[in-house]
């Protein structure tokens, strides 16, 4: 071997070894890409805190096999190249032995699609996202803990049938996430011998939703499902009821009612349905609630409130950190996502996942609330 040969090799060989301890070798990473900025900020810091309050409370406890959890968290701005580019950054630089929390349906499809996940042979568990594009077909690497999109649109239109609402619109963001609950939605009508009799697409990352106010009010329905974002949904909320008669809203789950209220008035977001995927995390009537609140109160910031988001994500943080413990000492990734399949069932204190070798779909789990005239969340 040539003296310019071995200088190289001792390089690269020295640069590795700064990456392992900068890294922190004793550490075990958990990567998580989220909406920080953009119109899905809020969502996204609560999805991150949800997360971060449970990994502060299992560090506090010892971690797990001895190791500390570090949570890496980056930025994505709800913007798909940057999620991906960002994965790929949390894996290879940060050396991520697990993914958490990742949102937008379009967002982790083309994670999917450029195969990252599959490439690095890692789990993303409680992905903030219920797209059966990421269901179906089979896909080993992403563990659902919420029901899909498709579970949502069935529950909604269960709960508006009951109401003697039969004519239907759908307001949704023109990408995979909100194409994907449409697509529910139809199938949920078809079921019932019924058709959508109106539809208004939005452009995503925007909240101009006068096209989708426009088409829809045309339609004349009794009710409108809203596949969409905090600041559209608001946006279209308000300007739906100034151009229409239409008798009711909902959302499916993922959308913040506080953010919805504050952006236009409890007055104005008072009525509106959301469907949830998570038990009710305000009143702690069982043990993972009553784990989430008292969490919280401890490690989360003076003042932080909570909501479904933030303990979606809380719920995601147990399901993995039991992974990790399954695992045993000195998990590789491959085995975290063998030790996930063994969840079946695993009762995170009232809310019981399943998974296997051939089911990733956690839970099924769907009820619909009301926001009440204070901006809470009505059972």
């Amino acid at each position: 071997m040539g003296p310019l040969r071995w200088v190289r090799l001792a390089a690269a060989a020295s640069a590795a070894m700064f990456a392992i301890s900068a890294s922190g070798a004793d550490d075990i990473v958990i990567g998580q890409v989220a909406p920080l900025s953009g119109v899905l900020a809020d969502t996204g810091k609560d999805m991150v805190l949800g997360a971060k309050v449970y990994f502060d409370y299992i560090n506090e406890q010892g971690g797990v096999h001895g190791k500390r959890i570090r949570h890496v968290v980056k930025d994505d701005g709800y913007k798909v190249d940057e999620t991906v580019r960002l994965t790929r950054e949390v894996i290879s630089k940060d050396g991520a032995l697990a993914l958490i929390g990742f949102a937008g349906t379009g967002n982790v499809g083309e994670l999917l699609k450029q195969k990252v996940l599959e490439e690095a042979n890692i789990a993303l568990v409680a992905p903030y996202t219920g797209g059966e594009v990421l269901r179906t077909p089979f896909n080993p690497y992403i563990f659902h803990i919420r029901a899909g999109y498709a579970d949502e649109a069935e529950g909604i239109v269960d709960q508006l049938i009951m109401l003697n609402m039969k004519r239907i619109g759908v307001m949704y963001q023109d990408d995979p996430f909100g194409k994907a609950g449409l697509v529910g939605v139809e199938a949920a009508l078809k079921k019932r011998g019924l058709e959508i009799v109106g539809t208004g697409p939005y452009e995503k990352n925007t909240d101009n939703v006068t096209h989708a106010v426009q088409e829809i009010a045309k339609a004349n329905p009794q009710a409108v499902v809203m596949i969409s974002v905090n600041k559209s949904t608001a946006a279209f909320s308000k300007q739906i009821r100034a151009a229409s008669t239409v008798a009711q809203l909902v959302n499916i789950s993922v959308v913040n009612p506080k953010e919805i209220s504050r952006l236009i008035g409890p007055e104005s977001a008072r009525g509106i349905g959301v469907a949830q995927v998570m038990p009710y995390p305000y009143s702690a009537t069982v043990g993972i609630v009553k784990e989430y609140q008292q969490a919280m109160k401890k490690y989360a910031p003076a003042g932080t409130e909570l909501s479904y988001t933030s303990f979606e994500e809380f719920v995601g943080a147990k399901v993995l950190v039991e992974g990790l413990k399954r695992a045993g000492p000195g998990a590789s990734r491959e085995k975290v996502i063998r030790a996930l399949e063994t969840l079946n069932p695993f009762d995170t204190g009232g809310f019981t996942v399943r998974f296997s070798p051939n089911n990733r779909i956690g839970s099924r789990f769907v009820e619909i609330t009301v926001i009440g005239k204070d901006g809470r969340l009505l059972r």
